[in-house]
């Protein structure tokens, strides 16, 4: 027999960081996926200041999950009250609230407090559920008291860009190639071996291997996240470059009267950590950045030109028809 239990935690963290920078970490979910290690894809639906309801896209247990949000931001008083619109079973309901206080100027404390409802016919599986939100809990806090203390270097650490081409044909042959993964090999130059599983319609887990331009290979781990009716694609790479802390982009094709603009974006946190082992003693973040915008920018160009021409083949298919 099921019984439903509700559950409250409460975890804190103390950060060498302005509250007010610490608030606005939480407060941007869109930037979670850069700075959570679980959290895959924020697509917000409503934003008017104050109330925000976005779909995010997480790994619970290891599996890639949905869940609605609706949350409100009190910005004078650095709250955040939060509760999930749907969620997964057995969770029935969950919420709670984010609070960050000045504790002396430079130092401030957030506070995640949670209320979950779970049902399930065993208790070892409400517990082992706990268990996982709690260590995720501290993670997340974790995670956003190091962001806030390198406040200043996230500026230097973050890169942005895009590339893309125009094709002159229809969309739908387009997002076909970018959503197959498993037939890259042979088709895309520097993609080895690809392997995807779905495990829920639309939600991806993509192992490539690939080859570097020294000729080394290199596997990446990435879940993607379809949205066919869109034309899009979004991915976080779970294993990314070596000089990266964290990955993520998006693969668009926009439709216009006379063909298609196919976009490819990416988002990345480099690793300071790592600059030097990498790319040797005398190399900077500077150095790092261009080889990262190089890299990335050269694999998406590679894979965008495979996909141009397998929408041109397809249209001449049609033409022959």
């Amino acid at each position: 027999m099921s019984v439903e239990r509700a559950h409250r935690m409460s975890h804190a963290v103390d950060a060498a960081a302005p509250a007010a920078v610490l608030y606005a970490l939480v407060a941007d979910t869109t930037q979670w996926p850069l700075l959570l290690p679980d959290s895959i894809h924020v697509e917000r639906l409503d934003f008017d200041g104050t109330t925000d309801r976005y779909f995010q896209w997480a790994v619970v247990d290891g599996i890639p999950q949905p869940s609605l949000w609706r949350r409100t931001l009190d910005a004078r008083r650095r709250r955040v009250d939060f509760r999930a619109e749907r969620s997964g079973a057995p969770v029935t309901t969950t919420g709670g609230s984010w609070r960050v206080e000045e504790l002396a100027p430079g130092w401030s404390r957030l506070t995640l407090e949670q209320d979950v409802s779970v049902t399930a016919e065993r208790a070892v599986d409400a517990e082992r559920l706990l268990a996982s939100a709690r260590a995720g809990a501290r993670t997340t806090l974790d995670r956003l008291r190091a962001a806030a203390e390198g406040w200043r270097r996230l500026d230097g650490a973050a890169l942005s860009f895009e590339e893309s081409v125009r094709i002159q044909g229809p969309a739908e042959p387009v997002y076909e190639f970018l959503y197959g993964v498993s037939s890259w090999p042979g088709r895309v130059p520097h993609v080895v071996r690809a392997e995807v599983t779905e495990e829920s319609p639309g939600v991806q887990h993509a192992t490539v291997v690939n080859l570097a331009g020294d000729g080394s290979a290199y596997t990446t781990e990435a879940v993607r996240v379809c949205f066919p009716a869109a034309g899009r694609i979004v991915f976080k790479q779970l294993r990314p470059h070596a000089l990266l802390s964290a990955h993520t982009g998006e693969w668009s094709v926009e439709p216009d009267a006379t063909g298609v603009t196919v976009v490819a974006r990416h988002d990345v946190l480099l690793d300071e950590r790592t600059v030097e082992r990498v790319l040797g003693p005398d190399a900077d973040l500077a150095r790092a950045r261009r080889f990262v915008r190089e890299a990335l920018g050269a694999e998406s160009r590679a894979t965008l030109g495979p996909a141009q021409q397998h929408a041109q083949e397809s249209v001449r298919s049609l033409r022959s028809v």
